[in-house]
């Protein structure tokens, strides 16, 4: 199997080493899938397969799975923290969401249990900040509008991958994965210098800010084409089906990045930081 990804072409690997492992469950009664072989047309006993390899479905039930758990978490966290802590609970969910996210991505873990995890505090990194929009901030329905673009950008997003308008050439992967690399370098440099009252006009209001803001929500909906790529290719090399839970991680990233990026834009408009 040969593919642009070679994280993917591993896990393929692996994932035909586990099935050509399989084995019947064990059991009695001398019946296929009681402890038996089963039986081939030329009369040779044949292990089933032990490894369910993952589908376009599964990915869609654990990303709208995600989702809900995010808005759930999100919705709870606008309604149970007081806003004295607000600030608190906002920099808290952001830098536990910011640890697991790196260790679910850079250790490719398909651990449904970390994802979950990573869905619930990033429901309530959400939640605060939307709460600050939309109610320290007094942008009434911004909340609404951006939750609508975000997902009007994902279809669009969907749709154009789809009708291969828009291509994952080995090109434009490393493309995409260097802009975002260095698009969140710059942010992590701005919120240093921030800290120390340094102001760079990024997250200002100004036109460098929202130039700032159309250029990350543009890479963040290229990084949906990313996302799908990995689905199709994933579900082509038989990954086994847990590896859904990674790609639906992926998705939830995209949409809450696009989303706060969003939301931010959207103050911009309304006159305030």
């Amino acid at each position: 199997m040969k593919t642009s990804n070679p994280v993917l072409s591993r896990l393929g690997q692996a994932a035909e080493r586990e099935r050509a492992a399989g084995h019947a469950p064990a059991g009695a009664y001398g019946q296929p899938g009681y402890g038996q072989p089963y039986p081939t047309d030329a009369g040779y006993p044949a292990a089933p397969p032990t490894v369910t390899p993952m589908s376009i479905d599964d990915v869609v039930v654990k990303t709208v799975t995600l989702l809900g758990i995010t808005g759930l978490s999100a919705a709870l966290a606008w309604v149970l923290v007081p806003d004295a802590l607000v600030g608190a609970a906002w920099i808290g969910a952001a830098v536990v969401g910011l640890v697991l996210g790196l260790v679910i991505s850079f250790m490719r873990m398909a651990n449904p249990a970390l994802v979950v995890t990573y869905a619930v505090v990033e429901g309530v990194f959400v939640g605060m900040v939307s709460k600050f929009f939309e109610s320290f901030l007094g942008h009434d329905g911004i909340v609404l509008q951006a939750v609508i673009a975000t997902f009007g950008v994902f279809f669009l997003m969907a749709g154009l991958y789809k009708a291969k308008v828009i291509r994952a050439t080995p090109k434009f992967v490393r493309g995409v994965i260097a802009a975002t690399v260095g698009i969140f370098a710059v942010i992590l440099i701005n919120f240093v210098l921030a800290l120390f009252g340094i102001e760079t006009g990024l997250r200002s209001g100004g036109p460098v800010a929202i130039g700032f803001s159309l250029i990350c929500i543009v890479i963040a909906s290229l990084s949906f084409i990313l996302s799908f790529h990995e689905v199709e290719e994933g579900v082509r090399m038989g990954l086994p089906s847990r590896y859904s839970w990674t790609a639906a991680f992926g998705i939830l990233v995209s949409l809450v990045w696009l989303y706060i990026e969003i939301l931010r834009l959207l103050s911009y408009f309304q006159g305030d930081d």
